[in-house]
């Protein structure tokens, strides 16, 4: 984010209301290498084309916030990868990651991750570290330490399937892998934060945790996070979870998080309502069916909807219920912002 995007953001946090309404997406390789004209590959491979393409993106659109902005990343690979999993890379599509625990007794010898040299983790921060005088020179700032969540790595490296079946049938041994991918977490945010001094943000990606009931949701959801979002003094503290979210968004202020990106199937007046008037929500169209597949005409559409749902504008973020999907066109995201722009309150 520039630096005026910024110190707005954390205005709202502060209880301020802006003089605009402002837009906001989520950025990154599902969409930017194809926008930008090249592989997925050549994106993660080089320095040089993630730079460039990212520098593109905020100086095409520079009315709305890219959010994190500048987001180093290796797909879904990024986190998995630390603990040994085998990556497997793809051209024109996401990179993904094999399970590393085939039965419940791999993770008591399961080992903690060096989040200083296991995995694609120094290559996270040495991309960081090269770009990071063109970032400034550009008025911008790295914001935001990054990580997928404890539920959304566990899954990675014991399968989906395994992973949910595990909470019910083996809840000791699923406990036990949660709290070693969480203190993980909470290193590998420290870490970043001890790279990057600027950054005074955390963003964590999670959507197994739609997945639970309340029970599950106490007791082994609002534990965690709380720990993550406590990890390192922080101003804004996002959680993106595009699955349901109703009960996520009770529990936005126990797990000390402040800015909530949801799921398009939930209108912002249901999520406000469980979430409470202080949570920065950030939504609310479709992102696939609307915003990549839409016309400008439709996307306009959708957005004058959702703004006409809710009453009361402050603590919004306009964005779509997830990051931008792969496809999305230049002039539907202008479409976008200059709607906004036009209807705002």
């Amino acid at each position: 984010m520039n630096n005026k995007s910024w110190e707005d953001l954390t205005a709202m946090i502060n209880g301020k209301k802006l003089s605009y309404q402002p837009t906001g997406f989520i950025i990154d390789s599902p969409w930017i290498p194809g926008w930008y004209g090249i592989s997925n590959i050549e994106y993660y491979a080089s320095g040089e084309h993630w730079i460039k393409a990212n520098l593109k993106a905020i100086n095409m659109f520079p009315d709305t916030w890219f959010l994190p902005g500048f987001w180093s990343e290796y797909g879904m690979c990024t986190e998995p990868s630390a603990f040994g999993a085998r990556m497997i890379w793809l051209e024109k599509s996401l990179p993904h990651a094999e399970k590393t625990l085939h039965s419940i007794e791999d993770i008591s010898s399961m080992p903690s991750p060096n989040v200083k040299t296991d995995g694609l983790l120094p290559f996270v921060i040495d991309r960081l570290k090269a770009g990071e005088d063109e970032i400034k020179r550009n008025n911008h700032q790295i914001r935001f330490a990054i990580s997928r969540g404890p539920l959304n790595i566990a899954s990675f490296l014991m399968g989906t399937t395994e992973f949910m079946m595990s909470l019910a049938m083996n809840p000791e041994e699923a406990q036990q892998l949660l709290d070693k991918i969480t203190v993980f977490i909470c290193d590998w945010i420290a870490y970043q934060k001890e790279c990057f001094p600027s950054i005074e943000g955390i963003f964590v990606l999670d959507d197994i945790i739609g997945f639970v009931g309340e029970e599950e949701f106490r007791q082994f959801v609002i534990p965690s996070f709380k720990k993550i979002f406590s990890s390192i003094d922080a101003k804004a503290k996002f959680l993106h979870n595009d699955a349901q979210g109703l009960i996520t968004a009770r529990f936005l202020k126990e797990m000390g998080i402040n800015m909530f990106n949801f799921s398009f199937e939930h209108t912002m007046t249901d999520i406000r309502d469980l979430s409470g008037p202080e949570a920065i929500l950030v939504g609310n169209i479709p992102p696939r069916d609307v915003l990549a597949a839409g016309t400008p005409q439709q996307v306009k559409e959708a957005v004058i909807d959702a703004m006409g749902e809710i009453k009361d504008h402050s603590n919004i973020i306009w964005s779509c219920g997830g990051g931008i999907p792969p496809d999305v066109k230049s002039e539907n995201i202008s479409a976008f912002i200059e709607t906004v722009k036009n209807n705002s309150k």
